[in-house]
């Protein structure tokens, strides 16, 4: 287990279970697969790992509508694979983290079904109010078993809890305690800033400012004022806090950064999704990384299952800088599986299995050059392995891979806060004690700083880092 101060700067890997290994030969990965694969995630120098979500489920949302919190969904394993995973992880030395989706359920999640009164159902010819979901349209829908109209503030597939009530968190709670007692390190909790909506159901008015991070049009289109980040929210973290001293809990909070501190108060870490969404713009992200900094228990990412990859977005060579980026700054990390060889995005699939098109960010791990994540058709098909893949980054000078290891390890001795930020020309610089840190965004090669060497993502020129390259010097 990992003290306070260690998971503030743990680095986190994310495992998509339905794409990291597939042990059985039906195209779909599954536990067994991640545990003959932890070797791998431990050579990374990470301290854990994340595992979207295991659990039963209709598969709405690819496991984000839980109908059984208790139980694994078939094609991934059962509660014992669950178990080996734990076991195997622990004698590697990763802590182990589920994905929690405490925010709302599947439809056909059996609480929905006999207690209505543990979800926000309101009877009436029309819906309460003019809430919209997450992903698109009204966020309300007719109650199948005729109650009237049910709150969903993501897919229709997904009622929303009723955290009001106390049934509702007590047996939250026991889902916790099921998964701790089996030997669970702590939870990534998912959407926590939409755990309460306001109970007066008041419409929301409209939009007078741009948002700060993105959201679909006719979401942006109204102000969440009674939808997000509702104060009950922190009653609530302060409650699961402590009923789970020891947990390591880190939650899922899609706000302004300067909301961040206050669910800090009662978890580990919180993710910055600023940095991501700053995309190339140097100065964007010198602003991001100095504000973002100083928030202790701050999280980073580059990439993860609802974004466009890393290697996408920035193109393979600036994705190696961006490693860079992301493990040298001050907080935790996380890496997306697949971003440690520079993966990016496939093709999806028609008919998409993802109805908003995520499709693309979520295709399988890619291990040797025929694939080597199943022995029958995927259920998302391979992107490119014969020309990214583990085998053949291993030991390669200036490969992602051999990059991200060097990281890790070099970032032990990473102390103190950020310094001398700079994001003028296209050029990222910033120092922390004696080390500094140049990431060159612009098409020119631009003068190395002086001092030793001691990690570049290509071969520097002379005294210059070339285009879309990264220097770290120790002076």
């Amino acid at each position: 287990m990992l003290t306070p101060t260690q998971r503030r700067n743990a680095v986190i890997y994310q495992v998509y279970p339905r794409s990291f290994q597939d042990s059985n030969g039906d195209g779909i990965g599954d536990l067994d697969g991640i545990t003959s694969r932890l070797e791998h995630i431990a050579s990374l120098g990470v301290d854990g790992i994340w595992l979207s979500p295991i659990f039963a489920s209709p598969q709405a949302d690819v496991g984000y509508d839980v109908s059984d919190y208790l139980t694994v969904a078939p094609e991934y394993g059962d509660v014992a694979a669950a178990d080996r995973l734990v076991a195997r992880a622990h004698e590697l030395g990763l802590i182990v983290l589920f994905d929690i989706v405490p925010c709302h359920t599947s439809i056909e999640n059996a609480w929905f079904r006999d207690h209505p009164d543990w979800y926000i159902i309101r009877e009436g010819d029309k819906p309460p109010n003019n809430w919209t979901a997450t992903f698109g349209g009204l966020a309300w829908d007719r109650d199948p078993y005729g109650r009237g109209w049910y709150c969903h503030m993501f897919y229709p597939e997904q009622p929303n809890l009723n955290w009001r009530n106390p049934e509702v968190v007590a047996a939250m709670h026991g889902v916790f305690k099921f998964w701790m007692d089996r030997g669970v390190d702590g939870f990534r909790i998912d959407a926590i800033d939409r755990l309460f909506v306001d109970e007066q159901l008041r419409d929301e008015p409209a939009a007078d400012e741009e948002y700060e991070l993105w959201e679909r049009p006719d979401y942006a289109s109204l102000k969440h004022i009674h939808t997000v980040n509702q104060p009950e929210i922190f009653d609530a973290l302060r409650s699961l806090r402590a009923a789970f001293p020891n947990a390591f809990f880190a939650t899922e909070a899609y706000v302004a950064m300067e909301q961040l501190p206050a669910y800090l108060e009662h978890v580990d870490l919180s993710f910055c999704f600023q940095l991501l969404q700053a995309e190339r713009d140097t100065a964007k992200i010198a602003d991001v990384i100095c504000r973002g900094s100083k928030i202790p228990g701050v999280a980073w990412m580059l990439s993860n299952h609802d974004f466009s990859r890393l290697g996408t977005r920035w193109g393979p060579d600036l994705a190696r800088a961006a490693a860079v980026l992301l493990l040298t700054i001050p907080g935790a990390a996380f890496i997306y599986q697949g971003d440690e060889i520079g993966q990016v995005d496939g093709p999806g699939i028609e008919p998409p299995i993802d109805r908003v098109g995520r499709d693309a960010y979520r295709h399988p791990m890619q291990w040797d050059e025929s694939g080597g994540f199943s022995n029958a058709d995927a259920w998302l098909p391979m992107t490119d392995p014969e020309r990214c893949n583990v085998a053949g980054q291993e030991n390669a000078t200036y490969s992602p891979l051999t990059i991200y290891r060097q990281l890790t390890a070099l970032r032990r001795e990473l102390t103190g806060e950020l310094t001398d930020v700079s994001g003028n020309d296209g050029v990222l610089r910033y120092t922390r004690g004696a080390i500094s840190v140049v990431i060159n965004f612009s098409a020119d090669a631009i003068p190395a700083p002086a001092g030793e060497v001691v990690l570049s993502t290509k071969q520097l020129r002379g005294d210059t880092v070339p285009p879309s390259a990264a220097v770290i010097v120790r002076r």
